[in-house]
């Protein structure tokens, strides 16, 4: 069984509980009107770019609708879910399998799907232990941090990987030497050395960051699982928002398009962006390059979910079965040359 911290949890939910009942006396919005909820990282930069340049407004301007944009910050998928299902949000944001999860439970009800692609950026699996070199390495004696343990990005794709190493049954062989613990205490851990966390399924920036210490190297990439460059975070709502508020859906669908321009033209005022609307302390040197790096895409088009979709179907982990990647998501984004 996965460990996890019950005290930081317990916060969690206690501040997830109140910032429900904030949200819900004014609700989740009609036309003209749409709540948003981000999580914190580099993987969250084209939003940052559409609330800089308050670009839903400015396409909400171009339908003749002036249209009021709530920004929340929350932690977690789980959070997240809650919220959307609550009516306390209208956009949430996640990995792809979170989002996937919370598709297949909707399925027939909320039916909640995604709106777009946040872009395809490698997670890192890390570990300070020079004795590991794949994760067939790993034993008993090891801990793995993640931000969800069993559920997460993070998990999943560790998952599919130990399915592919060791079968199907084996899948969450992994599980109970993972430990639910935020990127940046995970990072830190890592770094110090000398706890029990040695390892940690990391996420930009933060594997940038450790990868600068000497000890610490990378095990897996989830590129490696997934064949290729991939979506890292998806943006989701419900089926009711969508054909309810056509003009304000259609503003934000084509102010994340706009987003994706922008940092693509000027990649170096893109990082400038990330560190104003975040607050980051993270040196402008070290976002340049992260955003600059080969291997990242911010991008709205989705690439490479259904793999997600196709093998926690297979696992046991969604009970429906989604026959393409349009399955979850909605039709804007089915212009895309996605996958």
């Amino acid at each position: 069984m996965a460990t996890s911290f019950q005290r930081p949890a317990m916060m969690a939910l206690a501040a997830t509980l109140g910032l429900f009942g904030a949200l819900l006396s004014g609700g989740a919005q009609a036309e003209g009107k749409i709540s948003i909820a981000q999580q914190f990282g580099i993987g969250y930069l084209i939003l940052d770019v559409v609330r800089d340049q308050k670009l839903i407004e400015k396409h909400g301007k171009e339908q003749g609708l002036d249209i009021k944009v709530d920004w929340n910050s929350i932690s977690g998928a789980t959070a997240m879910n809650e919220a959307l299902l609550a009516g306390a949000l209208d956009v949430v944001s996640a990995g792809v399998p979170p989002m996937l999860t919370i598709w297949d439970r909707t399925k027939g009800k909320q039916n909640v799907k995604a709106i777009a692609s946040l872009g395809s950026m490698p997670n890192y699996l890390l570990t300070n232990n020079p004795d590991v070199k794949t994760i067939k390495d790993f034993t008993d004696k090891d801990r793995i941090a993640v931000p969800a343990a069993g559920v997460g990005f993070q998990s999943r794709t560790l998952q599919i990987e130990t399915a592919k190493l060791f079968g199907n049954d084996q899948y969450k062989k992994f599980d109970n030497i993972s430990v639910s613990l935020a990127h940046p205490d995970a990072t830190a851990a890592l770094i110090a050395g000398g706890s029990e966390i040695n390892s940690h399924f990391s996420s930009p920036p933060f594997q940038y960051q450790a990868l600068e210490n000497p000890n610490v190297h990378k095990v897996l990439s989830s590129y490696d699982v997934l064949g290729g460059q991939a979506t890292f975070n998806v943006l989701y709502t419900t089926e009711k928002f969508h054909d309810e508020n056509p003009k304000t859906y259609k503003a934000f669908y084509d102010a994340l398009a706009e987003a994706e321009t922008i940092i693509k033209a000027d990649k170096p005022a893109a990082a400038q962006t990330y560190i104003r609307v975040e607050q980051s302390k993270l040196p402008l040197p070290l976002v340049e390059k992260i955003v600059s790096d080969p291997e990242i895409d911010f991008t709205i088009t989705p690439q490479r979910t259904f793999i997600y979709a196709e093998k926690l179907h297979e696992l046991g982990v969604l009970k429906n079965k989604a026959a393409s990647w349009k399955d979850y998501f909605f039709e804007e984004a089915q212009s895309t040359e996605g996958s």
